[in-house]
């Protein structure tokens, strides 16, 4: 009976010891007691003691400062967030990387069913075509930056992350991210990593880091699972009368063509609106009534998906227009 209850009262402690780690401010304990609490978590979500024994052994504190995004102060409208987040040096280069590689473009696109133009521009915002997929050990960025921030959801997400470890059997170098814990060319988090990341010219290797193909097929598997159709593009810019009720904006609100047409809705050019049945479009004013305004389509909302703000969405397809025009021969 002794035993039975010392054993119990080890198991409480132990217990309440983890508990107490998980809630202690990342300041009041160490890097090492904070990762035997992740440790601990992991294997009462049944995550395997050999799985963790391997890949905890490896984590060391990552150095690199943590940058908090909400300290960068963002362009104020379209007009400015364009030229910000798409600069004319990005645009070349994107125009470059898609004319050096063309024909496998060209090809991946046909077979995934997504233009090789938003797949290019989604990485140049994400990743500035690759310049920022980053050679850090993920697990490493992904703990330290829990130790830092403090957050239930970097926990829980760090978890995630070793769980995909262990039903993919990964190592510990096999994933590797920038400083944020972001993925490779299309910036994958872990969990799309799992979901989208393929082999994409048939190696028997997913490598989203260098490999083009497997890097383009990755993303075009994650636009077109996500709702993609590259029978139709994401959308246009328009004009609106001054009287428009600006309650019929927004993604919420979907209309045909004709229907907008008969608000006085018009293309940038003032032509009429395609004369077209089988879609819907939606307004958005991202500035108000003074901006840009824009009727988008079903993969605008795809994209969305991706990032939900609608600057960095119109940005994506701001981008995906400079590379498409002028044509590249």
């Amino acid at each position: 009976m002794f035993f039975k209850k010392a054993l119990l009262g080890n198991l409480l402690l132990s217990g309440l010891l983890s508990v107490h780690l998980a809630q202690a401010n990342s300041s009041d304990i160490s890097f090492s007691q904070y990762l035997d609490s992740l440790k601990e978590q992991a294997q009462r979500e049944g995550i395997s003691q050999d799985t963790t024994d391997s890949l905890f052994l490896n984590i060391k504190l990552f150095k690199k400062a943590l940058v908090s995004q909400q300290d960068q102060s963002p362009p104020q409208t379209l007009e400015d967030y364009y030229p910000s987040l798409v600069p004319e040096t990005l645009v070349n280069q994107s125009r470059d990387l898609y004319a050096e590689h063309s024909i496998k473009f060209e090809k991946l696109g046909k077979q995934y069913g997504v233009q090789p133009r938003f797949v290019i521009a989604l990485w140049g915002l994400a990743s500035s075509l690759g310049k920022d997929v980053g050679d850090y050990p993920l697990l490493t960025v992904m703990a330290s930056n829990a130790y830092r921030d403090d957050q239930t959801h970097s926990r829980e997400e760090f978890i995630a992350a070793v769980k995909v470890f262990e039903k993919r059997k990964l190592n510990f170098d096999d994933l590797k991210s920038n400083w944020s814990g972001k993925i490779g060319y299309p910036h994958f988090s872990v969990g799309e990593y799992d979901k989208y990341a393929i082999d994409g010219d048939g190696d028997g290797q997913i490598d989203i880091w260098h490999n083009l193909s497997d890097a383009f097929a990755s993303t075009a598997n994650f636009l077109k699972q996500s709702g993609w159709n590259d029978q139709v593009t994401w959308g246009r810019q328009v004009q609106v009368p001054k009287n428009i009720d600006v309650a019929s904006s927004g993604l919420a609100i979907k209309k045909s063509f004709d229907q907008w047409q008969s608000l006085g809705v018009r293309r940038f050019n003032g032509n009429d609106l395609p004369n077209r049945s089988d879609m819907k479009a939606s307004l958005i004013m991202p500035d108000g009534i003074l901006g840009r305004k824009y009727l988008v389509y079903d993969n605008y909302r795809t994209l969305v998906k991706w990032n939900d703000s609608p600057y960095y969405a119109l940005s994506l397809t701001y981008l995906s227009e400079r590379i498409k025009y002028p044509a590249i021969n």
